[in-house]
């Protein structure tokens, strides 16, 4: 498959749907439920603000995170989100917020362009020691 999301579009869409996450405590009423249903989304809307302002991307601020980086963890952070009402068992309360926003992060991280999950030419970087460098 080929990636259709081009960076500058992941950028906005990365910063709408950070904001969206943080105000479905409003938006989505979900403050009489509380848990998981209240917390899950706040957090990983501030953790997806906090990335995209750091993202190495056009609408990144300090350009620190590469975009593998942050494709990766929108993938994790997407799947985490899809799965939670049934892992928390809120799901007969609400889970249309978090299954539409966790799917949205999921395909944003696959399908941007020079995501590593999709294009094998941008691999992440190796670092660190190996084997033979502690000798």
């Amino acid at each position: 498959m080929k990636s259709f999301i081009p960076t500058t579009t992941y950028a906005v869409l990365n910063y709408v749907i950070a904001l969206l996450l943080i105000s479905t405590l409003w938006t989505f009423d979900t403050l009489h439920i509380g848990g998981a249903a209240l917390f899950l989304p706040l957090i990983i809307g501030w953790l997806q603000l906090i990335m995209a302002i750091f993202a190495n991307n056009k609408l990144g601020f300090l350009k620190v995170f590469p975009m593998s980086m942050h494709n990766v963890n929108d993938v994790i952070m997407g799947s985490f989100l899809m799965c939670s009402p049934w892992v928390y068992d809120f799901h007969s309360k609400i889970w249309i917020p978090q299954v539409l926003f966790g799917g949205a992060l999921f395909i944003m991280g696959i399908f941007t362009q020079g995501s590593p999950l999709i294009n094998k030419e941008h691999t992440l970087q190796q670092g660190g020691i190996t084997s033979t460098d502690s000798l």
